[in-house]
């Protein structure tokens, strides 16, 4: 019998202090009957215990967003809800799962607590010693709710009565902190006593105050100082509620064995400054200082609704390394992204060094890639034995140097990897029957983790690790397939449309966070883009419209005044453009400068991003703004075609990126012309290109969609299963374990790439996975929310199988093919008030609804250019090198 499964509230994980008054509720299905559609719901709302429950019924189909059924809800209110759905055949599914959610503090009227800061305690243009705060209260009478509100100006760790609460890190997160500030909603109650109480509060700078960007970056960008603004609220037994403790002046300040935590240059800790019992009722704090009151722009204090960076696995040590000068380096088997936590001891002033680095070169750990990052933690013993875990820092990395410590008294059972990102769940996931592609979409998985971590960066350990627009908008479709990315997304959406609308032209920026903030953005094509197709994205995995209309304006106001326009429409090209980024030609000290015309990319884009507009309009309701769009790209069409297609079809900027662009976003003006563009990318790939990748940032993510719309599905197979550089499983024979930045990040010989810019974990790349999920597995929304489903596979190369899954906004959407005996095999899952529009090699398109169907069609493998002759893969634990 089919049963409502996973029923959420907007895009919460936990709903617990949300930021909305009349909150959207969604809900899934699993157990599939067969055709299964919905034909009505009932939700139960019960406001308190003591409430009565409400039944709130409708005859519709829509199970997604449906709006908040009665009287808005107040700061601190909970309710529990309940959904039951009617199916067509007037059969009703048994009651969901209750869910309970509560509001947070909904109006800065809310807030009766002061920000409290620190008195900086080191030099202009140094790193800012982590501080702790601390307030001693008192409980009268029984209590039966806490909750603990809380953010800071840096990243913080609370505690009460001694005992951590909740498991965020990093918290509050990054944001554009000038425009929206998140804060946290705990449950305390559990860490309450009767009586005497302390709340502790550590505090370090963080993104904040600390250093960030390349060429030295900057500090202090949003504020120079360390605070925090919270308050404990508590409802007692007898029903009235109270401000248990706030953040004010009888708050105090002091240090721990902390003397500092930076983003970049990792902790340094002294064991012998560590204070026991500073966060519990018994401490003496009469050596603290008072703290200083400052002021809080209440207005951009927001609950936060994305998943919050938490500890989400441990990996131990897979060996123990001697370097050539006699290091003792620790491999763990995977890049990845957090830190180490180790059991230390040693005689009283005894130094500990570990040194994170992704790959080693020449046998040692290669610090280059990191530029002006030390990604170093210090510890000083106390001759005492000492458990040390970074909680305020993070580090990219597989290998770490452990100095302080010969070779043999290293042992490597003392060590274990911590990894952290955002705490997204997991949606997408895709298998088949060749190990080499199996770990290309592991490799590209453990990038998205590591490039996750409260925004989407571009890498996780150099002196960079920024929002650039760029690379997410290339991965946006992989990334909502591989996870939910609605919270995260949509929170790093709004900073840059803040930041958008504070630049003079409505230019966005380059990253957001904008950490040149004060600076003029710099108009970009595709990275200025990101304002709308990463949306799109968005929309296109989640069916939610909301996004689309709030960042409307912003998308015109890109399109209008942002994008700087020839007296044709399309792209000044005497503006200087970023193109396609690292293609593999380019020189490594100038990316940007490949062999494709950069306005060309400009320009293929410019059009996309207008066809784009007419169709968000359409979806938010702005019809004669649709029309508009579409003429105006009716016409940009017009005067591309006139300035870099040849009447025959040849394109100007001769390149792989070049041709598929145009394929991909329709722009040639004949099918002739596209027949002969069709041909000559053919031609590039086998003769020139011998089947190699030769493609950035614009055109890595398209062009196997382009070779699909041409009928060369086979040909795209032959290039992703080329193991010599440029190619996608060529780190992977070099031992990579994320996707690199540069397809040549690491050269044969084991040496690195000579250029300044060069990471080992970098997602853009990895937007193959989407083809991969599309084409290899065949699962696609035809419609946004996958409503509709596209399964149609294609098989191709040596693969003989493949199993891909989609937990999407309806439910499980999942295929699995096998090639037997002449024959394919096929089984798909379609969840119930969704259908499917399945393509099977050879046949034509049949529409089917929800429920469980197999195939079973007769299929020859195509003809397609051989393989080299390459020895099996087989995972291996050597380095990268």
């Amino acid at each position: 019998m089919m049963k409502i499964c996973d029923l959420r509230i907007e895009h919460y994980r936990v709903p617990l202090g949300i930021g909305e008054r009349r909150p959207r509720i969604s809900w899934s299905f699993e157990r599939v009957d067969e055709d299964w559609v919905q034909q009505g719901y009932e939700i139960s709302i019960q406001r308190d215990v003591n409430n009565d429950v409400e039944i709130f019924a409708a005859d519709t189909a829509q199970s997604l967003y449906v709006e908040w059924p009665t009287r808005p809800l107040q700061s601190q209110e909970s309710a529990i809800l309940s959904v039951r759905a009617l199916s067509h055949q007037s059969i009703w599914t048994a009651w969901s799962e209750p869910v309970q959610i509560e509001t947070g503090l909904l109006d800065p009227a809310d807030w009766k607590c002061s920000l409290i800061q620190a008195t900086a305690t080191t030099k202009e243009g140094e790193p800012l010693r982590p501080v702790r705060f601390r307030r001693d209260f008192h409980i009268q009478g029984p209590v039966r709710k806490a909750r603990l509100y809380i953010t800071a100006h840096g990243v913080y760790e609370a505690s009460i009565n001694g005992a951590k609460v909740g498991d965020h890190v990093l918290a509050p997160g990054w944001t554009s902190y000038d425009y929206e500030l998140p804060y946290q909603t705990f449950d305390v109650l559990e860490l309450l006593q009767p009586g005497s109480n302390t709340i502790g509060v550590e505090v370090a700078e963080g993104w904040f105050c600390g250093r960030l960007g390349f060429m030295g970056g900057q500090r202090d960008i949003w504020g120079s100082k360390l605070g925090i603004f919270a308050e404990i609220c508590v409802t007692y037994d007898d029903g009235h509620t109270a401000v248990l403790v706030g953040t004010d002046h009888h708050w105090q300040f002091g240090h721990g064995p902390l003397l500092q935590a930076e983003i970049y240059n990792g902790e340094s800790f002294n064991a012998a400054e560590d204070v026991t019992g500073w966060n519990a009722p018994s401490f003496s704090d009469k050596t603290w200082k008072p703290v200083v009151q400052g002021d809080m722009n209440l207005s951009i204090l927001k609950a936060q609704d994305a998943p919050p960076v938490r500890r989400i696995q441990t990996i131990s040590p897979q060996r123990k390394i001697k370097s050539p000068s006699r290091k003792c380096i620790l491999d763990f088997g995977q890049n990845l992204v957090g830190w180490v936590e180790c059991k230390l001891d040693g005689p009283a002033g005894r130094e500990v060094k570990l040194v994170h680095t992704e790959v080693l070169e020449n046998g040692e750990c290669a610090t280059a890639p990191l530029r002006e990052a030390k990604c170093t933690d210090t510890i000083l013993l106390a001759g005492t034995p000492l458990t040390y875990e970074p909680r305020f820092t993070f580090h990219g990395f597989r290998y770490v140097q452990v100095d302080g410590y010969t070779y043999d008294e290293v042992d490597i059972s003392n060590f274990t990897a911590v990894i952290i990102h955002t705490d997204m769940a997991r949606t997408g996931f895709f298998e088949c029957s060749d190990p080499m592609l199996n770990k290309l979409h592991e490799n590209v998985l453990w990038s998205m983790k590591g490039n996750f971590l409260s925004v989407p960066t571009d890498c996780p350990q150099r002196d960079e690790r920024l929002g650039w627009t760029g690379d997410v908008q290339a991965f946006a479709p992989t990334a909502s397939f591989l996870y939910n990315t609605n919270g995260i997304l949509k929170t790093w959406l709004r900073g840059l449309a803040h930041e958008q609308h504070d630049d003079p032209a409505g230019v966005p920026p380059l990253f957001s966070p904008n950490v040149w903030k004060g600076s003029a953005n710099i108009p970009a094509a595709i990275w200025g883009d990101s304002i709308i197709n990463v949306p799109w994205d968005l929309y296109q995995a989640s069916g939610d419209t909301t996004l689309l209309q709030g960042l409307y304006p912003h998308m015109v106001d890109w399109m209008t005044r942002g994008v700087k326009r020839h007296e044709s429409g399309l792209w000044d090209p005497d503006h200087s453009q970023l193109g396609d980024w690292l293609e593999p030609t380019a020189p490594a000290d100038d990316p940007g400068n490949g062999p494709t015309d950069e306005v060309l990319v400009s320009d293929a884009f410019l059009i996309r991003m207008t066809d784009l507009m007419s169709r968000i309009s359409l979806v938010i309701s702005e019809a004669n703004q649709g029309s508009f769009y579409a003429k105006q790209a009716q016409d940009l069409r017009t005067q591309f075609s006139k300035k870099y297609i040849t009447q025959e079809g040849r394109v100007v900027s001769d390149t792989q990126t070049a041709l598929a662009l145009a394929i991909q976003f329709s722009l040639f003006p004949s099918a002739h012309q596209l027949d002969t563009a069709a041909a000559r990318l053919v031609h590039l790939i086998k003769r020139n290109s011998r089947f190699k990748i030769a493609t950035g940032f614009a055109g890595t993510p398209i062009l196997g969609h382009a070779l699909n719309k041409i009928g060369q599905t086979q040909l795209f197979y032959r290039m992703l299963f080329h193991r010599k550089p440029p190619s996608w499983l060529y780190p992977i024979t070099m031992g990579a374990t994320t996707i690199w930045e540069r397809w040549d990040s690491m050269l044969p010989d084991g040496s690195l790439n000579a250029s300044s810019m060069t990471s080992f974990n970098h997602y853009a790349l990895g937007a193959v996975a989407n083809w991969m999920h599309a084409t290899i597995a065949g699962i696609a929304p035809l419609e946004p929310g996958w409503k509709k489903v596209r399964i149609a596979p294609v098989p191709g190369a040596t693969l003989t199988s493949c199993r891909a899954s989609f937990r999407g906004p309806y439910g499980e959407v999942s295929v699995a093919w096998e090639l037997r005996n002449g024959r394919m095999f096929l089984q798909a899952r379609v969840p119930g008030n969704t259908s499917a529009e399945i393509t099977l090699p050879g046949e034509e398109p049949i529409l089917v609804g929800a429920g469980n169907h197999e195939f079973d069609v007769s299929y020859a493998n195509p003809e397609w250019p051989p393989l080299p002759i390459y020895p099996p893969f087989v995972p291996h634990d050597d380095d990268e090198a």
